[in-house]
């Protein structure tokens, strides 16, 4: 192989032409170019990152307009791609650096078979290089080798840092909190990059969690650095495959700095069971993977690390005019603090042991299935949780309250209560609104009229929302759908729901049922998991919505 030399070459260029070039193409510079041109790539994520933080300061905690959506979502698509070439990148410089030193070793971040020298020879004669690697230059939701089959899988491989997870190298004593602080979130942002059983979607959510939800005194990044090591993932596919004996001293020592970590941030319990590492996290799976739950589709999405989310609301900045020379009048606005509980929801996952065995993907299964459940179980509770053992749903926090619009005429429905309900909804929320209801509401709002409801629906094609006077209609079945005189029926709450936070406390439990049994008390060749989490959610401004009750 003829190797260009590093001078002359402008890394920026380089990047620019590498992202869009084949796979094969990078092998054509050396390590050294390569490495100026992953720096550059770095460099490129960073300054992504510092857009979507601009563009969410210029939003000050509102949900972003039209515009600054578009930016926003152009700004995570970039990143997106950068981090994904930056991983391809990375594995060619190894692969590079491998061949030129001349020694054998295993290859790749997650080696499936063979070494270093077969993977490069089947990837250059034609053979399927996602059978050997990750296929990190595919689609972003294709998962990287299982680590849950093969513990062994699960390697570290050298960034940024060399070894992120290598925290005895982070010198504490006598630097300031706020630099100690930055190179946990540093070294955070490093290990999501590598660690093991992901994709690229999960990297992407993983690093918006770090960048948007770190204390200050980075908690979460250190959480995220104690449970996504290769190490510690090694150790918990052992135990839940509940082969604690083959735990190595390396990964005893993740899993004990695991609970370490836990107890200082109070995620311990006293149930016991393990908890999952952060890329199997259930929150980070439903933000990689988007949501069918329409209500946390629009909600405000928090993380919390305790059993309280603590947040501050006001209603907004008062002002006054005041006469030349005057003193200024009392302008201050009211603050309060939202406190909103987290609540314990537990479900349990039976696998055959042949199922086990015959799994592609064990991992990414495991995750699907968690998330999934999450999601079945949250729907309703989200609409009209109780608040009490469960999260407080939106209908039951306005209910009784000053929000409620009853209908014109009582057990009816009619399209004057649908521009009723709009008015009555302030100016500065009606902006974001949105509306949820029953299908078999938004139905009956069809049939207002002879044309299908066309004076207040507006269609505009069928991949879009639907829009119920210029704003989104979003569906909920656990709303009421029938209405009668003399009852209190819920048939539509509007608002802007980035005053509804729900809130996702950090730490997804699970313990392993090794066998599970029969009615007549013999061994049914399953295994299980018995899983729980904590989640809460309530209305921090009820102001912000009105609900139409019949």
């Amino acid at each position: 192989m003829n190797y260009i030399p590093a001078a002359g070459h402008d890394p920026a260029g380089l990047l620019d032409e590498l992202r869009t070039a084949d796979h094969a193409a990078a092998y054509a510079y050396p390590a050294n170019v390569l490495d100026e041109v992953l720096r550059e790539a770095h460099q490129a994520v960073e300054e992504c990152a510092a857009e979507i933080g601009a563009i969410k300061t210029a939003a000050a905690g509102r949900t972003p307009t039209r515009n600054q959506q578009t930016q926003l979502d152009a700004a995570r698509a970039k990143r997106t791609e950068l981090q994904a070439f930056a991983l391809r990148l990375a594995e060619v410089v190894r692969h590079q650096s491998e061949q030129a030193r001349a020694e054998a070793a295993r290859g790749p971040r997650f080696v499936v078979r063979g070494d270093a020298d077969e993977i490069d020879r089947q990837y250059h004669s034609g053979v399927d290089y996602g059978q050997v690697v990750s296929a990190r230059g595919g689609s972003a939701d294709h998962y990287d080798a299982d680590p849950f089959r093969d513990p062994a899988s699960a390697q570290t491989r050298r960034g940024r840092f060399g070894n992120p997870w290598e925290l005895r190298a982070v010198q504490e004593f006598g630097r300031d909190r706020h630099a100690v602080t930055s190179e946990y979130r540093a070294r955070a942002l490093d290990a999501v990059e590598q660690m093991p059983g992901a994709n690229d979607k999960i990297r992407a959510a993983a690093t918006a969690m770090v960048e948007q939800h770190d204390d200050g005194n980075g908690n979460l990044s250190r959480l995220v650095l104690a449970l996504s090591s290769p190490a510690y993932y090694r150790a918990w596919s052992k135990l839940a495959r509940d082969a604690a004996h083959e735990l190595s001293p390396e990964e005893t020592a993740a899993m004990e700095h695991s609970r370490q970590v836990a107890r200082a941030m109070s995620l311990t319990d006293n149930a016991g069971g393990v908890l999952v590492p952060f890329q199997l996290d259930p929150a980070v799976i439903i933000r990689s993977n988007g949501t069918l739950n329409e209500i946390r589709q629009i909600a405000r999405q928090v993380v919390a690390t305790g059993d309280v989310w603590h947040g501050v609301g006001s209603e907004a900045i008062s002002w006054s005019w005041d006469a030349e020379g005057s003193e200024v009048s009392d302008d201050t606005p009211p603050f309060d603090s939202p406190a909103i509980p987290v609540h314990a929801a537990r479900g349990f996952v039976p696998i055959s042991i042949e199922a086990l065995e015959d799994e592609a993907n064990v991992a990414q299964e495991l995750a699907r299935l968690f998330a999934a459940g999450k999601e079945d179980l949250e729907a309703e509770a989200f609409a009209t949780g109780t608040g009490s053992g469960q999260p407080t749903g939106i209908v039951t926090a306005l209910a009784g309250g000053s929000s409620v619009v009853s209908t014109i005429q009582d057990g009816a429905f009619a399209a004057g209560d649908i521009y009723a309900l709009d008015s009555a909804l302030p100016a500065r929320f009606r902006k974001r609104a949105s509306w949820l209801a029953h299908r078999t509401v938004y139905n009956s709002v069809r049939r207002f009229d002879a044309n299908g409801g066309a004076q207040m629906w507006e269609r505009i094609g069928a991949d879009q929302p639907a829009k119920l006077m210029g704003r989104d209609a979003l569906e909920c079945e656990a709303m009421d759908s029938t209405w009668a005189a003399g009852g209190t029926d819920n048939l539509m709450v509007y608002g802007d729901f980035s005053h509804f936070v729900i809130a996702d406390r950090v730490g997804f439990r699970i313990e392993l049922v090794p066998h599970l049994f029969g009615s007549n008390r013999r061994p049914t060749g399953q295994r299980g998991w018995f899983a729980w989490y904590r989640t809460g959610s309530d209305s921090v401004n009820d102001g912000a919505f009105r609900m139409l009750v019949a």
